[in-house]
Order: structure tokens, then C-alpha cells, then sequence
């Protein structure tokens, strides 16, 4: 008689056997600092005003109406330059997964530098693309010879380029970006610019768009305020975008998470008051963190900072014994040895976790 476990041996991929998942560390009881969410939720008339909205939704019927009038209002939103047009995914992770279906023909190349966000090599893998990542410095800028060498070799058809970057949360130099997107072009490929956090970023690039026909831009409005909603989009020329929106499946997007992204925008200076504040609160942070001895805090144009300790590990665990849970990111690569991932909370979670931090050192 075939075990489960044969029938998993013979049916399933093995490189996907092989392969670990996406890790979300419980946090119940716990200060969430982990996973760069906005810590700040709605006032109560605003919950109420969107609690009734939601009620009012026509979740008997597959979305179409309001996930149109959210890309027309988020289009105006953010600018869109002329000529260019969005598409919206579940989350930027979706986009991401796309992208590499869009463009997963035989040979095909993803590029990105590493450290990074994960599912960019992951998404390759599962879609039978191969991915090649290309180190940072040690300071966790671009290593443009190392860069413009892959993409010669490589020819890739998506390279990627975090702005700012996660987990390092930098922003990097734009005339070396600059050249990179001229070398891209010259092979024929795309560049993305995942602009995950760009609420708290000091530059975007989405004005490139105009400039660069091979250029897309990917956000999310999950740090902007809205990680439980589940709604990202993807920005870029008319033409390229209605070829990569063919592989997007129909409905995506529900007409629960199209209305509350609606209601967001409807209320955009709330959450750019709380952009502010978590701004504000990630200067006091770095300074508070400069001043701890044996402790490297690195520049940030997130909602994050990442801080290099003698020791991650019991770091790591002293603080969650303490009851802040923060991201052990030192086995993501090893320019990450010893570093933690702080996301930004608010004042009394950021105390808390300064509190912890030293405590645990």
C-alpha cells in the first residue's frame, strides 16, 4: 500500500520538498516588531464609518465596479506620469509571482541584489526560473561592477531593485542605479523598482517611468497602513502593462479589500499623519541606538532599522523573553552575521524595545 509519504515523493516537485516556507514567527502575547507593519489603527469613528461601508458591499457578486474605481482613484493617487497605467495584485507578493509567469520563458534570468526580499528568489524557483543574486558591499551598497557583470552575463529578463532595500532598509546611489537601468535596457530586459516602503522614504522613482519604457514600479499599501488588506500594485507603460496584466487571474482582488483600499485613500491624511509620527519615531529611535555601546544601528529610509550586535541569537532571544518579538534576519545571508530587523512601533513599543535591546545585549 502507497504511504502519503510516497505519494508525496512521486507527485510533488522535488526542489519544492527541498524548499522552506515563508516563516511567520507567532507573536501572541508578544510587542510585534517584526514584520514592518504600521502599528498605528484607525480612530474609532473611522472603524465604524468603514465597518458600515463594508456592510453595505456587494460580497454576492464577484468584484468588478469597485476594484475599477480604486485603480482610477489610486492612478490619481500617486501621480501616475502620462502614458502609464497600473494593475493591482493581492498583496506586491502576488505582482511578484506575475512578473516571473509573464516572463518565464525557456533560459529565463531573475537579478537582484542580496540581501533582499525573499520572495523574489522564490518566485523564480517556482516558476522554473533561474535566479541569481549579486552580493552587496559590506556596508550594504550596490556593488555596481559585480552588478553590471551579472547583468552582462546573465542578460536577465527582470532584475530587481528594492527601493529602499529590505532588510538593510538604504536607499542606494541613483547614479549607479542609473547605469544599471542603462544596462538592462541594453540587454533587452526589465528593471523593478520595489518601492514597498516608500511612505517613509525620502525619493521614489515612479517619475522614471516617463523616461524608461523597460521601467515598472511595484508598491504595496500594506506599510502604508493596510498589511491585513492585502493590496498591492504594480505601475509601468500602457503597453507593458496590458501584456503582464494577461497572466493577472480574474477577480483578484475582492470587492472587501478593493472598498477598504478605497476608504484609505478617501482618508489619506490619516495615514500620512501616521507616516509622519512613525517617521519621527525612527529618528528618536537611531539616536537612541547610536548611543548604545557595542551596537551598529544602520541609515534607514523605512520603517525599520537594521542593527548589528555582538551576538543576534541571544540578543534575539532575550529580547522576546522580554516580550518584544523582533526579525533574526543573520541567517538570510552572511553579510546579515548578527544583525536583528527592527520595525519601528509606536513611542511606548519603542521604548519597550530599547529597554529589551539593552537588556539583552
Amino acid at each position: 500500500m502507497t504511504t502519503l509519504a510516497q505519494r508525496i515523493a512521486a507527485t510533488l516537485r522535488a526542489d519544492v520538498a527541498g524548499m522552506h516556507a515563508y516563516a511567520i514567527q507567532p507573536s501572541d502575547g508578544l510587542i510585534k516588531l517584526d514584520a514592518m507593519e504600521n502599528p498605528f489603527i484607525l480612530p474609532p469613528g473611522l472603524q465604524a464609518e468603514l465597518g458600515a461601508r463594508l456592510g453595505r458591499a456587494a460580497i454576492n457578486r464577484y468584484p468588478q465596479a469597485s476594484v475599477q474605481a480604486l485603480a482610477q482613484e489610486l492612478t490619481a493617487y500617486v501621480g501616475m506620469p502620462d502614458g502609464c497605467r497600473l494593475m493591482l495584485g493581492n498583496g506586491s507578493d502576488e505582482l511578484i509571482d506575475l512578473l516571473s509567469v509573464a516572463c518565464d520563458k525557456p533560459g529565463a534570468t531573475i537579478l537582484a541584489p542580496v540581501p533582499g526580499f525573499v520572495m523574489y528568489a522564490m518566485s523564480a524557483q517556482l516558476r522554473g526560473l533561474q535566479f541569481v543574486g549579486v552580493p552587496l558591499t559590506a556596508d550594504f551598497e550596490l556593488d555596481e561592477a559585480a552588478m553590471l557583470a551579472a547583468i552582462d552575463q546573465h542578460r536577465p529578463a527582470i532584475t530587481y531593485i528594492a527601493y529602499p532595500n529590505n532588510p538593510t532598509a538604504n536607499l542606494w546611489d541613483d547614479a549607479v542605479i542609473d547605469r544599471l537601468v542603462a544596462a538592462v535596457a541594453a540587454q533587452q530586459g526589465l528593471v523593478v523598482f520595489d518601492e514597498a516602503y516608500q511612505p517613509f522614504a525620502a525619493k521614489s522613482r515612479l517619475a522614471s517611468l516617463a523616461q524608461h519604457d523597460h521601467v515598472l514600479v511595484l508598491r504595496t499599501l500594506s506599510k502604508f497602513g493596510l498589511a491585513g488588506v492585502r493590496l498591492g500594485y504594480l505601475c509601468g507603460r500602457t503597453e507593458l502593462i496590458d501584456q503582464i496584466d494577461k497572466v493577472r487571474p480574474p477577480y483578484n482582488v475582492s470587492v472587501l479589500n478593493a472598498e477598504c483600499a478605497r476608504f484609505a485613500l478617501e482618508h489619506a491624511d490619516e495615514y500620512t499623519r501616521q507616516a509622519a509620527l512613525i517617521k519621527a519615531e525612527r529618528a528618536r529611535l537611531q539616536a537612541a541606538l547610536a548611543a548604545v555601546p557595542g551596537l551598529r544601528a544602520y541609515p534607514s529610509e523605512a520603517n525599520m532599522v537594521l542593527v548589528r550586535v555582538p551576538d543576534s541569537a541571544r540578543t534575539f532571544a532575550g529580547m522576546k523573553a522580554r516580550g518584544v518579538l523582533v526579525k533574526h534576519v543573520a541567517a538570510l545571508h552572511p553579510l546579515l552575521a548578527n544583525c536583528l530587523r527592527l520595525t519601528v512601533g509606536t513611542p511606548d513599543e519603542n521604548n519597550a524595545m530599547i529597554r529589551a535591546l539593552k537588556e539583552s545585549l
